[in-house]
């Protein structure tokens, strides 16, 4: 390959490989952004908020258990844990990527105070695993806790 050519592609491939770098950190904060306003609406207390943030038809599994189809399900997923802790608290702890997949890290605390409660404090953390759609929302969100330590701190007095 002569060196007149090799000068014109080397400085293409770079600058080819600095663009997608930058509009993967770009993506990256596009989702931190989107991660910290969903833990906001988890913690405006309003299901219909926190439902928002999926697609139409999204779906949200927690623990394995059937999955939540909808905003209209998912929104009413979200007001059982709001109305079981009138004082819930949802922090996110970080957010990462691989590949499509984001895993957004939270810890939920609260007391127990809501129809039939305990009146037991929880602190317990897990995460969700997104797959987003072509219009940021999130389509699928796999949901996953340690439910012996929740139900532990539930019924412990």
């Amino acid at each position: 390959m002569n060196t007149r050519l090799l000068n014109l592609i080397v400085p293409l491939i770079f600058i080819s490989m600095m663009s997608a770098c930058k509009s993967e950190k770009d993506e990256y904060k596009k989702m931190l952004e989107f991660a910290k306003d969903y833990t906001a609406a988890w913690n405006s207390k309003q299901p219909e908020k926190m439902a928002s943030f999926y697609a139409e038809d999204g779906s949200l599994v927690v623990n394995n258990k059937k999955p939540a189809v909808g905003r209209k399900q998912i929104a009413a997923t979200a007001q059982s844990y709001m109305e079981a802790f009138p004082d819930m608290e949802l922090t996110m702890d970080s957010l990462t990527v691989q590949e499509n997949t984001y895993r957004y890290y939270w810890t939920f605390k609260g007391t127990n105070t809501g129809p039939g409660g305990t009146g037991n404090k929880v602190d317990f953390s897990g995460f969700e695993e997104w797959t987003m759609n072509d219009k940021g929302l999130v389509q699928k969100s796999v949901g996953s806790y340690d439910a012996e330590v929740y139900q532990r701190q539930l019924q412990d007095k």
